[in-house]
């Protein structure tokens, strides 16, 4: 009895993108159609292409990690420096 040959496994890296969606959702979306690209091509035999898919994905998913988490940094420093500001120059005010 012969078996057929093992199909290569391909992370299509879908939680990372789906993490990224709540972050920064304008790259985050081209990271879930590539995503979602991976598991139909390796279903077709195309691992060059489901591979190139994966590393898309990544890709974008990583670019939105990185500005949506850097953005979310600078409003937090943003809010931090007005509430120091504010509330200093509340402190010195007298009405």
């Amino acid at each position: 009895m012969t078996y057929p040959p093992q199909q290569p496994q391909v992370d299509n890296n879908m939680t990372m993108s789906i993490i990224a969606i709540f972050l920064f959702w304008p790259l985050a979306i081209p990271a879930i159609i590539n995503a979602s690209k991976v598991n139909p091509l390796l279903a077709a035999g195309d691992f060059a292409g489901a591979q190139n898919a994966a590393t898309e994905s990544k890709k974008w998913s990583k670019l939105a990690l990185i500005v949506g988490i850097s953005w979310y940094v600078l409003v937090c420093i943003c809010c931090a420096a007005w509430f120091l500001f504010f509330a200093s120059d509340a402190a010195t005010t007298s009405y």
